[in-house]
């Protein structure tokens, strides 16, 4: 995409509930399941324009990898970190065994291989290390959206264990979360079905809509790695070696 694109989106990052609130909601996972040492090395994978690296930042020393080269530039522009050029499953050229933290967020929905992905980054990690990762759930809902994102599949909490387990990797947590809206959310693609309706178009909410979502999703925090969700538009996993 053109650079603007991404400047658009890194914008919108800062301030779209979805993003505002997944970060808060990691955050409390990593904090609760993750746990890595203080100043430890955090490796932020697929970082796009680098809107998670700061809240990473609070764990260590962060670097990111990105393949795009406009987000890239974006990315290191916020002067967090360094942030080079890389890919999945076998364009990462980061040492083995040393990353006690690494954010895979919403990136392995778009890798063809997400199983040799897994496996390249379980290399990297130490050997306490976690390897946190987020993905889309429920591959019944595909859409359109999907569609446009590039994305390979949506996940069941089934079908991203068994790709952890043909990694080699070990699972230490996994579950649902953006649970509060999923039934929103479910009403939401009942309308497009019934009456043959297309997604919306992305873009930032009104500010009222935009806080109230912000708040709903946040509430995870409290949730997320303590209380398993029965369901929800995402899935979490933490990883070990």
């Amino acid at each position: 995409m053109d650079r603007s694109v991404y400047a658009a989106m890194a914008a919108e990052e800062g301030e779209h509930w979805w993003f505002v609130s997944r970060r808060r909601v990691l955050k409390a996972l990593i904090e609760r399941r993750a746990k890595p040492a203080p100043d430890a090395n955090v490796l932020d994978m697929g970082c796009g324009s680098g809107g998670n690296m700061e809240m990473l930042a609070g764990f260590g020393q962060i670097q990111g990898v990105e393949y795009d080269a406009a987000a890239r530039e974006l990315a290191a522009e916020r002067n967090i970190g360094p942030v080079i050029a890389g890919g999945l499953p076998d364009a990462l050229d980061v040492d083995d065994d040393t990353f006690a933290l690494i954010g895979l967020f919403d990136v392995l929905e778009h890798i063809e291989d997400d199983v040799g992905s897994l496996k390249t980054l379980g290399a990297k990690l130490t050997p306490d290390g976690a390897l946190v990762v987020s993905v889309p759930a429920m591959p019944w809902l595909w859409s359109n959206h999907d569609i446009a994102h590039h994305h390979f599949r949506r996940y069941t909490v089934t079908s991203l264990r068994k790709a952890i387990a043909d990694a080699g990797l070990r699972e230490d947590g996994i579950g649902y979360f953006n649970a509060i809206l999923f039934p929103l959310a479910l009403v939401q693609r009942l309308i497009q079905k019934l009456t043959g309706m297309g997604e919306r178009a992305a873009g930032l909410p009104p500010p009222p809509v935009n806080a109230v979502l912000r708040w709903a999703f946040g509430l995870e925090r409290c949730l997320i790695g303590r209380i398993p969700m029965a369901s929800g538009l995402s899935i979490w996993a933490v990883i070990r070696r």
